[in-house]
């Protein structure tokens, strides 16, 4: 009984992730839509002019305040409002099919934003904007 319960149980995971991809269709995401979950993704932080502080316990390790941890917290990456507003007008433009003024949104956020974790988003943003406007050969 041991082994045929072994058996159900091994044929059960070795078969999922095989059902699991047939449910999922034929439509792969393009690399726009990747592109627009991953923008959805991020929490725009907002400047504040109010003060925070967090408080310790006396002979407790520090720790400062990003480093706490909130039960049921959910984990996103934080980033400027301008900057995320910025990079999601250039991404509205290529859905408009603006593609000059696209190009143009995502040079001025590359220029802008060098240091942002959307830095290769933009850059590879570019890349696909300069192939569709290159004609065919």
């Amino acid at each position: 009984m041991k082994k045929l319960t072994m058996l159900f149980l091994l044929g059960l995971s070795l078969g999922s992730p095989a059902l699991y991809a047939g449910e999922s269709g034929d439509k792969a995401m393009s690399f726009w839509d990747k592109l627009r979950a991953k923008v959805e993704s991020f929490t725009p932080q907002k400047k504040s002019s109010v003060t925070t502080a967090t408080g310790g316990v006396r002979g407790a390790l520090l720790a400062s305040s990003d480093d706490l941890y909130w039960k049921s917290d959910a984990s996103s990456e934080i980033m400027a409002a301008e900057e995320l507003e910025a990079f999601t007008k250039a991404i509205k433009l290529t859905e408009a099919n603006d593609k000059t003024r696209a190009k143009t949104a995502f040079s001025a956020f590359v220029k802008q934003y060098p240091g942002s974790a959307l830095r290769k988003d933009a850059d590879q943003a570019l890349a696909m904007l300069q192939t569709a406007n290159t004609p065919a050969q």
